[in-house]
């Protein structure tokens, strides 16, 4: 049986609850995401994919409803058990790379074990592994704005591997990217998830960037429209596929 790795129970999010401003954000949304799975997540601005992202991660935490991480339901933790749980667990890609500029790329890279006050020893045996693999190592004693913007997703990466969270959760990670640099950026991520397990649940807007997935979540109005395995596809029908259910909706934007 596949390992359930994340799993959410009518999920439902309200902003301003109790208030006559209340807006529901999301609406009872039952998902799974099992070991070694690349899901997107993609829908229509304000539909909720954001929000989504943020209450399965333990950024923000939802209205009602349940999120559980390995087994773990996320309400029930305490806000330092949750801090040490995200930390065993996760792994953060986002859109602007979120690097400190104060701090050399290796710094950066480091911080979450630097936080996690592991040993300085095995802080910088993880440090260059990861920095070799995603060619940054000899980056480390620069700064982000002494580097490209592909140079500084890859360390980002490398920050948000070198915990070995079980599951990566990028937002947008190629909003920021030239194409070359992106289709760069999905190829690592393909290869981290078909060659060493990695589970990967990212948000993005871009079909192309989707294709690169395994299976696509479609949000619509707060709430799973549809989902689309890839299974036997090629990465071009997958595309094709993927492009026909953003058509649809698009159309039935513009008939309204």
């Amino acid at each position: 049986m596949t390992e359930t790795v994340l799993e959410t129970r009518h999920l439902k999010k309200v902003y301003n609850y109790n208030t006559p401003n209340a807006f529901e954000a999301l609406h009872d949304i039952n998902f799974e995401v099992h070991k070694g799975d690349f899901v997107a997540i993609m829908g229509p601005s304000g539909s909720g994919k954001s929000t989504f992202i943020n209450n399965i991660s333990t950024i923000d935490l939802p209205t009602s409803g349940k999120v559980f991480i390995n087994g773990k339901e996320v309400r029930t933790m305490s806000s330092n058990e949750i801090g040490r749980f995200r930390y065993q667990n996760l792994g953060f890609i986002f859109q602007d790379f979120n690097l400190l500029d104060t701090h050399t790329m290796y710094e950066n890279i480091a911080m979450p074990l630097s936080l996690a006050h592991v040993n300085k020893t095995e802080i910088e045996q993880r440090v260059a592994v990861l920095a070799k693999q995603m060619d940054v190592e000899h980056l480390l004693k620069k700064y982000p704005n002494e580097c490209s913007g592909g140079q500084r997703q890859r360390a980002a990466i490398c920050r948000a591997l070198i915990n070995h969270p079980r599951i990566i959760v990028a937002d947008e990670p190629t909003g920021n990217l030239d194409s070359a640099n992106s289709a760069e950026l999905m190829k690592i991520l393909q290869r981290l998830n078909n060659e060493e397990g990695v589970t990967i649940v990212m948000v993005t807007h871009d079909p192309l960037i989707t294709s690169y997935s395994s299976r696509l979540v479609y949000i619509k109005d707060g709430e799973i429209q549809t989902v689309l395995e890839r299974e036997g596809l090629s990465q071009d029908d997958y595309f094709q596929k993927i492009v026909e259910i953003n058509s649809a909706e698009s159309r039935e934007i513009l008939q309204q």
